[in-house]
């Protein structure tokens, strides 16, 4: 049986993920409230900025500006802007 959360993003009952994806405090707040309809929406944004910032998971510094940008996204309603993207209406 699905696990149900009031996920934080879509601010709803939501599929909660099905393990913790993410390590530490952040990934226990994901775990606890975040849908996997909220995740999938962050890894699609994720990609795009690895690719346009040709971010490297090996340098801390990336990792943190990706972690940043989770947090602003899932939590606190920041919409993840990448230059020259334009969403498909």
């Amino acid at each position: 049986m699905a696990r149900t959360v009031f996920c934080e993003y879509l601010k709803q009952d939501a599929e909660g993920l099905d393990f913790q994806l993410y390590p530490g405090d952040i990934g226990t707040r994901i775990y606890n409230g975040i849908s996997k309809q909220a995740w999938a929406e962050w890894q699609k944004k994720q990609v795009m900025l690895i690719n346009e910032h040709k971010l490297s998971m090996l340098k801390v510094e990336d990792r943190q500006l990706l972690e940043d940008a989770m947090v602003g996204f899932l939590f606190e309603g920041k919409e993840v802007t990448v230059e020259g993207y334009v969403p498909k209406a």
